[in-house]
């Protein structure tokens, strides 16, 4: 459901658009009002996802108005002249409807709003995706963020960890007990006594072996065989 005001100065076009807002369904209107001052505090106090604003209206005229928003929900502009088409769509204005309008280009111009607030919905979704799968490495003095899906594996030599990704590799500090615990909830598991491997990056495996991506042959622990192949079989 989004929430939408109304700013349109005109009784008969405040009368349509509320009709085809009941109309839609997918719409809460939150208010109309006949000028563009007197929606300021709805828009201070609510989560307005889309303003119908007409251009020509008293005090203040719906572009200019437009331009002194700083976050400015998205914008249909309704009115019945064409000269102002350009200048809208420079202010990144979701659709113009010239009056008198159907019912379905009013649908159409709603249409618009909604693919627009889901491709950002789907943006933020990514980017708070990718930030939870990013881990910090320590290397000699240095802290590397790296995507977790990008390690295919983490070989234990000595007293350090060589993590191999898709094309390039980091030494750490840790131990491979600590990259084990750390990684196990992310699909990662343990299949010799000095290599954990990430499931995901497996193109296919034999009795003693493990074949990753980017010809990565990994070797398959006796001790650890039994248990390597209940998960994978999971």
């Amino acid at each position: 459901m989004m929430n939408c005001i109304i700013i349109e100065d005109q009784l008969p076009a405040q009368r349509i658009l509320k009709k085809y807002i009941e109309d839609v369904g997918s719409l809460n209107l939150l208010g109309v009002f006949s000028n563009a001052i007197l929606a300021l505090d709805t828009l201070k106090s609510y989560e307005v996802d889309l303003i119908f604003l007409d251009i020509h209206l008293p005090k203040i005229s719906g572009i200019d108005f437009l331009k002194s928003l700083t976050n400015p929900p998205k914008i249909i502009l309704t009115t019945a002249f064409t000269e102002y088409a350009l200048e809208s769509y420079e202010l990144n204005v979701v659709d113009y409807l010239l009056k008198p309008f159907s019912f379905q280009r009013f649908v159409k111009a709603v249409s618009k709003v909604t693919e627009r607030l889901n491709k950002i919905s789907k943006n933020t979704t990514e980017n708070n995706t990718n930030h939870k799968y990013n881990i910090y490495i320590k290397s000699g003095h240095e802290h590397y963020k790296i995507n977790i899906n990008s390690i295919l594996y983490i070989n234990s030599d000595a007293d350090y960890t060589d993590i191999y990704l898709d094309n390039k590799k980091y030494i750490s500090g840790e131990s491979l007990k600590y990259w084990e615990e750390k990684l196990n909830s992310y699909g990662f598991i343990r299949v010799h006594k000095s290599y954990i491997l990430n499931t995901n990056k497996i193109i296919k495996t034999s009795s003693s072996f493990i074949f990753l991506k980017n010809n990565h042959k990994i070797p398959i622990g006796r001790t650890y065989k039994n248990d390597v192949l209940k998960k994978l079989m999971k």
